[in-house]
Order: structure tokens, then C-alpha cells, then sequence
């Protein structure tokens, strides 16, 4: 496998990120069930959860009868998914592959592919549109969601923040750069690398590589999400997520 700086950091993380990945209000609450809804009926289609973590996503989709692969550069990470599709019952394809070198899996393979809060990580993103879109069934989907970039980037010397609570406001210093830091992840402790990408970035590399934009979204959470926590509250302000659809 390709070993790159998105490689060397993610598989670090390990038990840290099993944890984070269980009790983050916003992915559990607001992030998954919106790509899960954009997703729509996955009877019987082939998806790849590229980028899969601890797998939350694969079993979701392998319990809505998806036949679903996963695939995840972190050892730790597919080890851990693999145990828990085991331990629900679920039959799920797991491989250890960085996303911009999915060597095995053949041409023209899944009618879906899915990068959740993925692709702003990878070093090599054009790379990995490339492979995705050499995987994708002809007329196939990418859905893929990311940290806004006009919201989101190094608080420090990109686009910080200032103020509390549900009053807290974006402050931009800096939209172009700096374009990659080292920090750790909310309430984390091991640093992991960060990518800030601009929205002509995304675009062109995904025109470059022969998608068509389908759909674009910055969702807002309903009324019942945002009493779960001022977080998400803060999220019918300010759009910090950004929900891709593109089609082969």
C-alpha cells in the first residue's frame, strides 16, 4: 500500500478514533443521518465506503441491504470495522488500501461510491478522485461530504472564530492558506495532519476527472437536531459542512 503523510497520521489515531467516532454529536446526529437521507434507497446496489473508519457508515448501509465494500488506509481501523460487522450479523468487503491506489478492485465496479469528511484529509486528492472515478460504474455516484471551506481552516492564520455559544462568529484571516497544520481532533489528544481546499480546488479536480456536478449541498439541522446541543444549534447559522453529488 501507499504510505503518504494522510496514511502515517489516520493509522495512528487507532483506539482514540473509535471513541470520537461513537459520541461526536455532529456525526452522529446531524452529519450521518443527512448523507444517509441523500443516499436514499441502497437495495441491492454495490457501494464502496471509501475512507471507512470504524465502518459506522458500512454497517448502516450493509443493514439496508447494500452489498457494500469498505475500504480504510488505517490497519487499526479496518480491523476494528471487520469485528463489528462480525459482530452484528453483517457480510462486508473490507480492504487495506490508501484511496488514491485501490489496487484489486476492478474497472467500472460500484454504482455508489461514498467519501464521508474524507477527502479534504487525503494528501494525493486528485489521486484518489481518479481512482474513484476509474471504480465507478458508468453513470455511477460519488457522494461525498467535507469540512466547508469557507467556513473552516486553521483557527490560527486561516478562518477562526470569535465569540461563545450560539453568538459565535466566522472571522477570515486568511481563505487561501494556510493550506495544511497539525492538530488534534475535538476533545482528541493525538494530532493528525489538516488540508484546507478551496471550492475551485474541489471543483476543478473533479471536472478535470470527468464528473458532472449533480447536486450541492450546505445543510441546516431541523428544529429537533438543534436542541441536542448548541454545536449543532450553531449550524442553522453558519454551514460548516459541505455535501458533494456527482455523477460519472
Amino acid at each position: 500500500m501507499k504510505q503518504d503523510s494522510s496514511t502515517i497520521c489516520w493509522s495512528k489515531l487507532g483506539q482514540e478514533w473509535f471513541e470520537l467516532a461513537q459520541t461526536g454529536e455532529s456525526r452522529i446526529h446531524f452529519i450521518m443521518p443527512y448523507m444517509l437521507e441523500r443516499l436514499s434507497d441502497v437495495r441491492g446496489k454495490k457501494v464502496l465506503d471509501l475512507g471507512c473508519g470504524e465502518g459506522g457508515y458500512s454497517r448502516e448501509l450493509a443493514k439496508r441491504n447494500a452489498d457494500v465494500v469498505a475500504i480504510d488506509c488505517s490497519e487499526a481501523s479496518i480491523s476494528y470495522s471487520i469485528e463489528q460487522a462480525k459482530a452484528n450479523g453483517l457480510s462486508i468487503q473490507h480492504f487495506i488500501r490508501n484511496s488514491n491506489d485501490l489496487y484489486g478492485i476492478d474497472d467500472c465496479t460500484f454504482d455508489i461510491v461514498l467519501c464521508s469528511m474524507m477527502l479534504m484529509d487525503c494528501e494525493d486528492f486528485e489521486g484518489t478522485i481518479r481512482e474513484v472515478v476509474r471504480v465507478l460504474k458508468p453513470s455511477g455516484k460519488l457522494f461525498a461530504s467535507v469540512l466547508h471551506p469557507c467556513f473552516n481552516g486553521n483557527y490560527n492564520e486561516g478562518i477562526g472564530r470569535q465569540g461563545e455559544g450560539i453568538n459565535r462568529q466566522v472571522v477570515v484571516k486568511n481563505y487561501f492558506s494556510p493550506t495544511q497544520w497539525e492538530a488534534p481532533l475535538n476533545n482528541g489528544k493525538t494530532s493528525v495532519i489538516w488540508r484546507h481546499r478551496t471550492l475551485e480546488d474541489y471543483v476543478k479536480v473533479f471536472v478535470k476527472s470527468g464528473l458532472t456536478i449533480i447536486d450541492l449541498n450546505e445543510p441546516q439541522p431541523t428544529k429537533e437536531q438543534a436542541e441536542i446541543s448548541t454545536a449543532i444549534a450553531w449550524l442553522q447559522k453558519i454551514p460548516l459542512y459541505l455535501f458533494w453529488e456527482l455523477s460519472k
